[in-house]
């Protein structure tokens, strides 16, 4: 099977929309467009794979409604311009998903919220409960509270983000060009499209390099191939193709040659392995009986606080603990849904006492089994 074709196999996008593609005129958010995004979005959802729209726009479209001609460059500027034009990009996806029967949800995102691990894990379990409930969550960077010093400062960097946080398979980047090219088309219109690549070939950043920016966006090629490689980290695929070419989400889908491809190194459960181990400090432990430890390693589920017998550290919500089994031996490590504290009341129990013991659920498992790698 090619690494295309896999793509018709995969069940979980993330498709960035960028600024240059909804109000590359300047002329405010292209509803035509906005339309036919969601004709093709609503038909993948109705296929059962489940999407994120990460989405720019904000601050272009609240340009236009300002009546301002130029991006501009203070911080507190940008923050007003995507307050304003935030009203009218989600209002637009909105009416355009009601057409097809689809709810959409906003979420604003800093990159606090997935640099802190507790933030990391709230904003991953609302993603994953709208995916559930068949919603489409539209993602877009809070540029209305950001600072210069937490802003991704482009959306490209974002959708890996959270396509890390959720896991999923494939990235996609629409933008205004056909996909990446070994020079800039713009100004060489016989540079060769580059068809597929490794995610972390360093000539890459080196092609990209020679990129500009558009007028109403942040990014370029170079944000671009940098988002591939935070993507690759989860061991998903990333397809940069042009936004406004006919049915550009069904021909991805389909497996055909449309665009970029850009590989990752490792499969999902290498790379996620190796993001856990090596990312992460261990902060405590959890010891399991030996039910619990036959479960985890023949069954691939989640760890429920049934199966633990003693919590030992002081540790966070979305802070990484080892699991041990009765005689001391690492059986796996993971993302923990509760704290020490928490973890201690809940113990021994099953998942349906857990909002007894502690007045509330977050989660029914200690860990879930996406966020727990056997050793």
């Amino acid at each position: 099977m090619s690494q295309r074709q896999k793509i018709a196999n995969s069940r979980r996008w993330v498709v960035k929309v960028g600024s240059s593609l909804l109000a590359g005129n300047g002329a405010g958010l292209d509803q035509e467009l906005i339309a036919a995004l969601a004709v093709q979005l609503a038909g993948l959802s109705r296929r059962g794979i489940e999407v994120v729209l990460v989405s720019s726009g904000a601050v272009a479209s609240g340009m236009k409604r300002l009546g301002w001609k130029r991006r501009p460059h203070a911080v507190y500027e940008l923050q007003a311009a995507a307050a304003v034009g935030q009203m009218s990009l989600i209002q637009a996806y909105e009416s355009c998903f009601q057409k097809h029967g689809m709810h959409t949800a906003q979420i604003l995102l800093t990159h606090d919220d997935l640099s802190d691990r507790r933030r990391y894990l709230n904003a991953r379990s609302t993603l994953r409960e709208l995916l559930k409930l068949r919603v489409l969550p539209v993602v877009n960077e809070n540029d209305t509270v950001a600072t210069d010093e937490i802003r991704f400062g482009d959306n490209d960097t974002l959708a890996g983000l959270v396509t890390n946080l959720i896991e999923a398979d494939l990235m996609v980047l629409l933008t205004d060009q056909a996909g990446f090219y070994e020079r800039d088309p713009r100004q060489d219109p016989a540079s060769p499209l580059v068809r597929e690549a490794q995610a972390d070939d360093p000539a890459l950043e080196r092609m990209a390099a020679s990129g500009g920016v558009g007028e109403l966006g942040s990014g370029g090629m170079l944000t671009k191939v940098r988002a591939a490689r935070l993507a690759a980290r989860s061991g998903a695929m990333t397809v940069i193709a042009a936004g406004r070419e006919p049915n550009v989400l069904d021909s991805i889908a389909a497996g055909s040659e449309t665009g970029t491809l850009l590989l990752p190194g490792k499969g999902p459960v290498a790379a996620r392995k190796q993001w856990l181990a090596g990312h992460l400090k261990v902060r405590g432990k959890l010891t399991l009986d030996a039910g619990a430890v036959k479960v985890l390693r023949e069954s691939g589920r989640s760890l429920l606080p049934v199966g633990v017998k003693a919590v030992d550290g002081d540790f966070s919500r979305g802070e990484i603990v080892v699991c041990v089994d009765e005689q001391g031996a690492e059986i796996a490590r993971g993302l923990v849904n509760y704290n020490a504290t928490e973890a201690r009341k809940i113990m021994g129990a099953a998942s349906d006492r857990i909002e007894a013991l502690l007045g509330y659920v977050d989660e029914p498992e200690l860990i879930h089994r996406d966020n727990l790698v056997l050793v």
